[in-house]
């Protein structure tokens, strides 16, 4: 019996291997113009990525979601903050029935800069924030939204900076131009038709006038290895996540990257290449330099739904850069800039 649970156990580890995918490329990505973007808990985990690296992130698109720390609670020890954090996370950071106080948010983004755990929120001061609330969106509040907008313009983000942006046939999705659910819905794969290219309006806020996008992407959606990036126990990370590649990204070095997060149940493991594919970023990516980042994180009992960790399940540290899955983007994008050692060697092993 011994013999044969051995055996199994090795044949799992070969299994978690295979689905290693392929090693991740240094390109030589221009990381100070770095942007992010995501809906719902991919919204909250761009929210934390960006204040985390504000010295290098320029921008980003938060699609229903709140602000920055909105499910922190101050529980001590992990399991008391985690059923704290989640029981905060619904009644403030979701339905709305508590409206999340921006200023005290602003406030501990501060000591979390002061402390070296965060950048300094005055690198946010040139950023350029594009926020969206659908109104038939029943999951995330229009007013947890608005305080999104509060928190950004407190910590220092021109007001001009910030789009509130809003449609209300809109559910809880992204949007496209034709691609998707019926507009107004708020069920998976959480991609909706509602004639609109949110992913164009979300780069073209962060970056500006762009060229118009490719008919349809000509580059290379390639499925890599997370795991040298993830480090711990229980960081959530999927053993694989995707990255798309213009062919003029692989010619010459310098492109930007954008990093694309997925919602809740929004996943490759759920929805499989819907949002990838489906979201629009890549046509963008292909005309206008653009390396497109679509990290993934895996269902658990912690996190049934393959959400992102903004309410603390991968430990109490989750809004800082060295929380597990804002560590391991962060060492994404490095790789993707070469020249980084602890990306190339983590990359070998």
């Amino acid at each position: 019996m011994r013999v044969r649970l051995v055996a199994l156990a090795f044949l799992l580890v070969l299994l978690a291997c295979s689905r290693g995918g392929d090693a991740l490329p240094g390109l030589g990505i221009g990381v100070g113009e770095t942007s992010v973007s995501g809906l719902s808990a991919g919204a909250y985990m761009a929210g934390q990525l960006q204040v985390a690296h504000s010295r290098q992130i320029v921008g980003a698109g938060i699609i229903a979601g709140g602000p920055f720390g909105c499910a922190e609670s101050q529980a001590n020890s992990f399991l008391p903050a985690i059923a704290k954090n989640i029981s905060q996370a619904f009644e403030e950071c979701l339905n709305g029935r508590g409206i999340p106080d921006a200023t005290a948010l602003v406030e501990r983004a501060k000591l979390l800069a002061t402390a070296g755990e965060i950048d300094p929120l005055a690198d946010l001061s040139k950023d350029r924030v594009y926020l969206f609330s659908g109104g038939k969106d029943r999951i995330v509040a229009r007013s947890v939204v608005e305080a999104a907008k509060r928190f950004y313009i407190d910590a220092g983000v021109p007001q001009e900076n910030v789009a509130l942006m809003t449609r209300e046939d809109a559910g809880h999705s992204i949007l496209t131009n034709d691609t998707g659910n019926a507009c107004g819905l708020s069920a998976s794969p959480f991609v909706s038709d509602c004639d609109y290219d949110q992913a164009g309006a979300i780069l073209k806020w962060i970056y500006g006038e762009l060229n118009a996008p490719a008919e349809r992407p000509k580059g290379k959606f390639l499925v890599f290895g997370q795991t040298p990036y993830a480090e711990g126990f229980g960081n959530g990370l999927s053993s694989e996540g995707v990255v798309y590649i213009p062919e003029a990204c692989t010619a010459k070095s310098g492109c930007r990257v954008h990093i694309a997060l997925h919602g809740c149940e929004q996943n490759r493991d759920q929805v499989g290449m819907t949002f990838i594919e489906g979201s629009g970023f890549a046509r963008w990516a292909d005309t206008n330099r653009l390396v497109i980042l679509f990290p993934q994180v895996e269902a658990s009992i912690l996190n049934p739904k393959a959400c992102w960790d903004w309410w603390g399940y991968t430990g109490k540290d989750f809004l800082t850069k060295d929380a597990p899955q804002i560590a391991a983007i962060w060492r994404m994008v490095e790789r993707l800039a070469g020249g980084s050692k602890t990306a190339k060697s983590r990359a070998r092993n």
